[in-house]
């Protein structure tokens, strides 16, 4: 399942079977066909991308003589040959471990299995440290940012054997987004979808299990990412999002106030998506008088998180007024809400 291999040109291929070669042995160092620095670092990273199990290196340098079609590459370990060995093993073991427990379920499950294990068992690691970016944060230590995550994610749907790349975007800093962004594409019945487990993590509080980035269309999915840096495939089919086959996709106000008038009663959290239209302020306002015209038929008062880009929205009924009753959710990695 090495999907940026079938991207590159006949010499970037060989720099990535000899990069791939190199990782493998844990040579100190290795000659790779010569590219410019640029083009070697790309490679170089999406020899990483497509092969997750090379959590042990995350930069290079490299030297060499003029007249020489090589290039000597010497990689950045970030453990010692023993570690990496031990470390090694202990993934291997993890990943076994956890495919045995999905093994028998069909792709939909699979990917279900996946998610919410990365949902359910990782922080996300504000400090950042350099395994958090490879599967071993995620696997190993409970912690990982958005590569980290991905990786994690792709591993896993290599051993399940469902089809899976990693999706990268660049940063924005006009939009204040500071870094690349990483998640997942993958193939379930034959058709492509996004899905960011991060972004899922990030709004997950809890026993509140987010899907608001569960199997999204290429139309749902860049209303609020970044466009990707390397070419993946075109996710067309908008009907597998989680909330849609769950019925929990509303188009009209009576339906949500059905939904809610039983939440309140049975003490539930209500969590679903409006397609409806646009979900303009207007549509909001509307939407908050149900939640609190049912939350007070039981003396209650209704808790709103509203992720707009996505328009999935979050809905508590408490016993007593919070401070905050409409939180506006940022999914991205810096865990940022606001109220309006």
């Amino acid at each position: 399942m090495a999907y940026y291999y079938n991207q590159l040109t006949k010499q970037q291929q060989k720099a990535y079977y000899a990069m791939k070669a190199g990782l493998e042995s844990l040579a100190p160092s290795f000659p790779v066909p010569r590219l410019e620095g640029r083009e070697l670092a790309d490679v170089y990273f999406k020899v990483r991308l497509d092969h997750p199990q090379f959590f042990y290196t995350v930069n290079f340098k490299y030297q060499y003589y003029e007249d020489s079609e090589n290039v000597e590459m010497i990689p950045e370990y970030i453990f010692t040959k023993n570690k990496i060995v031990e470390h090694q093993k202990a993934m291997d073991a993890r990943v076994k471990k956890l495919a045995r427990q999905a093994e028998k379920m069909n792709e939909r499950e699979k990917e279900l299995f996946i998610h919410d294990f990365i949902c359910q068992n990782v922080h996300y690691d504000k400090l950042k440290k350099p395994y958090s970016h490879e599967i071993i944060g995620p696997l190993g230590q409970g912690v990982g940012v958005c590569e980290g995550i991905a990786k994690a994610v792709k591993i896993l749907c290599d051993a399940l054997g469902i089809w899976c790349t990693i999706a990268v975007s660049d940063a924005n800093p006009e939009k204040n987004i500071k870094y690349r962004h990483a998640w997942n594409v993958i193939r379930i019945g034959g058709k492509y979808y996004h899905l960011d487990a991060t972004f899922d993590n990030t709004l997950g509080r809890g026993e509140h299990m987010r899907y608001d980035y569960f199997n999204l269309s290429d139309k749902q999915i860049f209303r609020d990412h970044e466009p990707v840096i390397w070419k993946v495939p075109a996710c067309e089919d908008g009907d597998s999002f989680y909330y849609k086959e769950k019925k929990l996709s509303f188009t009209k106000y009576e339906d949500v106030r059905k939904r809610s008038s039983q939440a309140v009663k049975k003490g539930k959290t209500f969590i679903f998506h409006w397609r409806g239209g646009y979900l303009t302020k207007e549509v909001l306002h509307d939407l908050l008088q149900i939640f609190h015209e049912e939350a007070a038929k039981k003396e209650k008062f209704a808790c709103v998180s509203l992720n707009w880009a996505q328009a999935v929205i979050q809905v508590t009924f408490n016993e007593q007024l919070t401070e905050q009753q409409v939180i506006m959710e940022d999914a991205n990695e810096r865990e940022h809400c606001e109220t309006i």
